[in-house]
């Protein structure tokens, strides 16, 4: 049963530590002596820890606003699978309060760039999962031996859409995890984090829409692969705290 306990959001200094905790949480899942049922507990603390820092951090902001203000970024994402990176970054953008739009090839080579709206702390928040996800999944496709029969592309493809599927998903749970966790608790100014929460999205969404009024939803993926049901299974062993947090990362996102 979630606790209504009454907590109000007064102050930020405990941050340092939180990230300090899920950075030790991942040092320890990351770690090739610790045995597999002890990482997998630590992934779980720390995406559950990180998602109630997105909570923490909206709250805080609510009494302080420049201490996280909305701004947007326009990022590249560069082959191989350019657009199945697309689908992946806008999956965790949008679970974590954000709008994405592709903007389509970068140039005339096959990158594709992207425009993410959200409030600062969140969009750091994006490319912590984004970068962990990507070597997850490169490195989980790679492995992968294509069964006899099938078209290699078409089914790496369809277990990229099914690795994407399943993280985003997992994302998604453990954030709405956190605001229920938070349902009850105060800013410092007496507002309820769903209000907090709900007002931040609507600031987002403004922007958004601001910037591109004329926008619209992607069409329907098509799949030709058999490799979709390899992919979300895949999906659902990724380490979704955000590996390595506060480390360079090969294959981060770039702007």
């Amino acid at each position: 049963m979630t606790s209504l306990t009454r907590r109000t959001y007064v102050s930020n200094t405990k941050a340092p530590a939180k990230l300090e905790t899920i950075r030790a949480l991942l040092a320890k899942a990351e770690d090739p002596r610790t045995p597999e049922s002890e990482a997998e507990l630590a992934r779980k603390r720390a995406f559950e820890m990180m998602a109630k820092y997105g909570v923490e951090q909206a709250m805080l902001n609510d009494a302080n606003p420049a201490s996280d203000a909305p701004t947007d970024r326009q990022i590249v994402l560069d082959n191989p699978w350019a657009m199945e990176r697309v689908r992946l970054i806008n999956r965790i953008a949008l679970a974590l309060g954000c709008e994405l739009i592709h903007l389509g090839r970068d140039g005339s080579g096959p990158s594709r760039r992207v425009h993410i709206f959200g409030y600062a702390s969140d969009l750091r928040r994006v490319e912590l999962l984004y970068t962990s996800l990507l070597l997850q999944m490169n490195s989980g496709l790679a492995a992968q031996s294509v069964p006899a029969g099938q078209g290699a592309r078409a089914w790496r493809r369809s277990w990229l859409l099914g690795f994407i599927k399943r993280v985003g998903d997992r994302i998604e749970e453990a954030e709405r995890g956190a605001r229920e966790e938070a349902r009850g608790e105060t800013t410092a100014t007496g507002r309820s984090a769903a209000l907090v929460l709900a007002d931040r999205k609507a600031v987002v969404s403004r922007n958004y829409r601001q910037a591109y009024p004329r926008s619209r939803k992607g069409g329907t993926i098509t799949m030709t692969g058999n490799g979709y049901g390899a992919g979300w299974a895949a999906g659902s062993r990724a380490d979704i705290g955000g590996k390595r947090i506060g480390r360079a990362t090969t294959g981060s996102i770039t702007a």
